[in-house]
């Protein structure tokens, strides 16, 4: 027997509600077990997020307080704490922006860089090993593919609702 489009709905409800709450999950458990992986060198997983935005080739040259907030997905205020914190210990430089001075430029300094490839990554590397033991290749590739999809849909929701188009 087929079950009805209330079956399946409900069951999907269901599904769903056990997904998002894993990843609730996950979200909490990243932040305590990889913050303990990388305590050691002064971090945590929001430093270790900005350092690891920063340190990308495009970013060479600094970045916007807006921009890093857009790439990392946290609000600026949220970030700013973190900024202040990293720029009182040597990791990062704020600077004022060359043809807009009211602009903020975050830029990695050589101590931060030395901290995110020296000490922080071996430790960032064996994390990832312990955390995704057992996954294959595969596993990886499928699990990253849902996550995109899945970022695009929450993306979409944080947009808004989509303007109508005009009838007029």
């Amino acid at each position: 027997m087929k079950p009805t489009s209330s079956e399946t709905q409900i069951a999907r409800m269901e599904l769903a509600n056990r997904l998002f709450f894993r990843l609730y999950q996950c979200a909490n458990l990243l932040h305590k077990t990889g913050s303990r992986a990388v305590e050691s060198e002064g971090l945590t997983t929001q430093q270790w997020a900005v350092l690891g935005a920063l340190s990308r080739e495009e970013a060479q040259a600094g970045m916007g307080v807006n921009e890093l907030a857009r790439y990392l997905m946290v609000s600026r205020q949220n970030l700013a704490g973190v900024i202040g914190r990293m720029e009182r210990d040597g990791h990062i430089r704020v600077e004022t922006g060359e043809k807009d001075r009211r602009s903020r430029l975050i830029k990695l300094t050589d101590s931060g860089r030395h901290v995110w490839l020296v000490q922080a990554q071996p430790k960032i590397h064996a994390y990832y090993e312990q955390a995704l033991d057992q996954f294959s290749i595969g596993d990886l590739t499928h699990t990253l593919h849902y996550l995109l999809k899945l970022l695009d849909n929450m993306q979409r929701l944080d947009q808004g609702p989509e303007e109508p188009a005009d009838a007029g």
